[in-house]
């Protein structure tokens, strides 16, 4: 049996591969790709409207548990189609 996360964007329980773990390194969001970087995660449908929801509702910082704004521009750029590239392909 996978372990179940909820989604921060939308609250709807997932199987912990359906969804991205992301943490707060320095004020930054950051994708953890494998699901093994220290500290707090928080778990996010890839879908942009998750997205969107996470950040209306300032999910992220309540769940990872900080009190600076976090800069969203990393993940927003993954869910967006950029950042998928592999050693500088095009």
């Amino acid at each position: 049996m996978e372990p179940v996360r909820t989604c921060v964007g939308c609250r709807v329980r997932a199987s912990r591969s359906a969804l991205l773990r992301v943490v707060s390194h320095d004020g930054v969001l950051i994708i953890d790709e494998r699901a093994v970087m220290t500290g707090r995660g928080a778990w996010l449908h890839p879908t942009q409207e998750c997205m969107d929801a996470a950040l209306r509702r300032r999910a992220f910082a309540r769940a990872l548990r900080v009190s600076e704004p976090l800069d969203t521009q990393t993940i927003e750029k993954r869910l967006n189609g950029y950042g998928n590239k592999v050693n500088g392909s095009k």
